[in-house]
């Protein structure tokens, strides 16, 4: 017996040598192509390559015409196909876009979010499109949406600049964006304002928890899923931290729907209703009785909700921290959109609210450009994953079937020359500008930032909307360095977020 436990641990020893063995190999090969190991296929070039795994992909993609099939672990027995094939992208998410579902793959990794609308397929994501699309688009909406960006703004976020500044100390932009856009989009959405972007910087559970779970499922494409599973049943490592997160979310929304119902109610009971737009109570009243796949109203309300806060909260912190990494990079493209500003608005955005509405925006093609280009190098959504229902042939010659999971890689169609040509990797505004001076509006499946078909984001417009006031505003009162020896390089994580966060400093212009 004491034999056969000896030969066993000398078993495992053998196992873990050979891995390291692995590993040191993968590290130190030439070629950025994977090697294709029996029994782990490219999962040691993927840990190998864990701390730039966007980078890594772009550079594999790059040498093979913008494809290429990552071999799985042969425990999973699902192999990854990465693309950047813009007749891929068009042929998946619009021309064949009942083949590509979200799927049970896709449910499983996303498992928190429920039966909210971005995990769903058929008639249940029809209803929630149904149900979202015309409250996202009523003139109620729009109004709503400017006075809350407008208010933290200036209730929030100038008076946080302004203090910061005037200590001239270092600063996590990325941080700052992330609280400005929880508590804009908690306003919006809940009709409840955390204040997490205030002058003694409160630790928010929720709004930290939403970055835990964004890194998880990140990790959880990567990982096999028996690892996933062992986590699970001991409750360590991600799944524990996700465990967490789970806990925290659900807790926050749960309780503010409560509260939510009890002042709907409250209202139903009164016979003369005066009341302004709220979108919480119109979703309340919208998904009323109405209890998804669980069949639990609560539940698919929580999942509905969470839908919508991280995709409010998420993709705009993303989307402005990485502009303004690239302007503090760029300085004569930020004098070109103060230039603009100054000459369209005529210096409006000083004042105040009161003074302008979103509308006036649509004056800034150049400020627009710049705000498209740094979606195009730096998409808040890096990727999308699908699985056929049935084998298909893509257009750029891949055979796909139900065990493929299709990985749309948007980040690296972004640093494609066959796509944005020579000069892909840089940062040019005019790209997006035309010879009369118009914006030029790009295909999705070339532009994938807010996805692309059916899927694509239903709130494009409300994004633009936020990004130009809150870009404008700080441009004209501030002017944004980088943290000399500061490195900016993307988290690993389902939003393209800073790993180190974005480390700046902030001199106050004079305004005029």
């Amino acid at each position: 017996m004491g034999f056969l436990v000896y030969l066993f641990i000398l078993f495992l020893l053998s196992i873990f040598i050979s891995f390291l063995i692995v590993l040191h190999i993968s590290r130190h090969q030439n070629s950025v192509i994977p090697i294709n190991w029996p029994l782990l296929g490219s999962l040691p070039a993927t840990i190998v390559n864990a701390h730039r795994l966007h980078d890594y992909a772009t550079d594999i993609l790059t040498c093979n015409d913008g494809t290429f099939v990552f071999k799985s672990p042969l425990t999973t027995n699902t192999n990854k196909l990465c693309t950047t094939n813009p007749l891929d992208v068009h042929h998946i998410m619009s021309k064949n876009f009942s083949n590509y579902p979200r799927g049970h793959r896709f449910r499983k990794i996303f498992d928190i979010l429920g039966d909210g609308f971005s995990n769903t397929d058929g008639d249940l994501w029809h209803f929630h499109r149904r149900t979202i699309m015309p409250l996202l688009k009523s003139p109620c909406f729009g109004s709503l949406l400017e006075d809350v960006i407008w208010n933290k703004v200036e209730s929030g976020l100038l008076p946080v600049l302004e203090y910061l500044s005037m200590q001239e100390v270092e600063i996590d932009l990325q941080d700052i964006f992330e609280r400005f856009s929880f508590d804009t989009i908690c306003k919006l959405l809940l009709d409840h304002d955390p204040k997490s972007i205030s002058l003694d910087f409160p630790y928010i559970p929720c709004e930290k928890a939403l970055s835990e779970m964004a890194e998880v499922m990140f990790w959880r494409y990567i990982m096999p899923r028996n690892v996933r599973k062992l986590q699970q049943l001991l409750r360590v490592g991600n799944e524990k931290k996700l465990s967490d997160a789970w806990k925290t979310l659900d807790q926050f929304i749960y309780t503010i729907v409560a509260q939510k119902q009890d002042e709907l109610n409250e209202l139903m009971k009164c016979e003369f209703k005066d009341e302004k737009f709220k979108l919480s109570t119109a979703l309340l009243r919208e998904y009323k009785d109405q209890g998804g796949s669980s069949g639990n109203p609560d539940k698919f309300l929580r999942d509905v909700l969470l839908n919508l806060l991280i995709a409010g909260r998420d993709t705009t912190s993303s989307a402005l921290s990485w502009f303004f990494y690239l302007l503090a990079k760029n300085p004569m493209i930020e004098d070109k959109i103060r230039e603009e500003l100054h000459r369209e608005l005529e210096k409006k955005i000083n004042v105040g609210k009161k003074d302008f509405r979103a509308f006036e925006f649509d004056k800034l093609v150049y400020l627009h450009g710049a705000l498209s280009e740094a979606l195009r190098l730096f998409p808040p959504v890096p990727y999308q994953h699908k699985t056929p229902l049935q084998p298909d042939i893509l257009p750029s010659g891949h055979q796909v079937d139900r065990k493929t999971m299709i990985i749309l890689s948007y980040y690296s169609m972004g640093r494609m020359k066959s796509i944005w040509g020579d000069d892909c990797m840089e940062f040019k505004p005019e790209r997006w500008i035309s010879v009369d001076g118009r914006i030029i509006r790009q295909p999705s499946y070339k532009f994938p930032a807010f996805n692309a078909g059916p899927r694509a984001c239903l709130g494009k417009n409300m994004s633009f909307t936020q990004l130009k006031i809150v870009a404008a505003t700080i441009i004209c009162h501030y002017h944004v360095d980088l943290v000399e020896g500061h490195l900016v390089f993307p988290s690993n994580s389902v939003i393209l977020k800073m790993k180190n966060g974005l480390k700046v400093t902030l001199t106050k212009r004079e305004v005029k």
